[in-house]
């Protein structure tokens, strides 16, 4: 039987339509969510579940890294909703260890 789950997006609206995406880890995303998809690149936070929803031109124009821009850029007809270890938002110490570890590795 298929049960039913409140959108992890819009934390709204009551849904079948699920994606289980570790074990016993189940995400839920309603239509009207499926449907922002289509012009944004959302990003749920698999450790607060908190979610980020962004233009899909406004992320690209943004993007440095020319690998990662084109990637993102294969991607800008797709509907993507991708699950993203921790945040700022729940982890602002560890994302900043993260980003000053990625900077110390570039500086010649």
């Amino acid at each position: 039987m298929e049960t039913a789950g409140k959108c992890n997006i819009c934390k709204e609206v009551y849904t079948k339509r699920s994606v289980e995406v570790d074990e016993g880890e189940v995400v839920y995303v309603c239509e009207d969510c499926i449907e922002t998809a289509k012009d944004n690149f959302i990003w749920i936070c698999m450790c607060c579940g908190k979610t980020y929803i962004r233009p899909k031109g406004l992320v690209i124009a943004r993007i440095k890294d020319l690998e990662i821009k084109r990637a993102y850029m294969l991607c800008e007809d797709m509907q993507i909703i991708q699950g993203i270890d921790m945040c700022v938002a729940c982890s602002p110490e560890r994302i900043l260890d993260i980003m000053e570890a990625q900077y110390e590795a570039v500086e010649c």
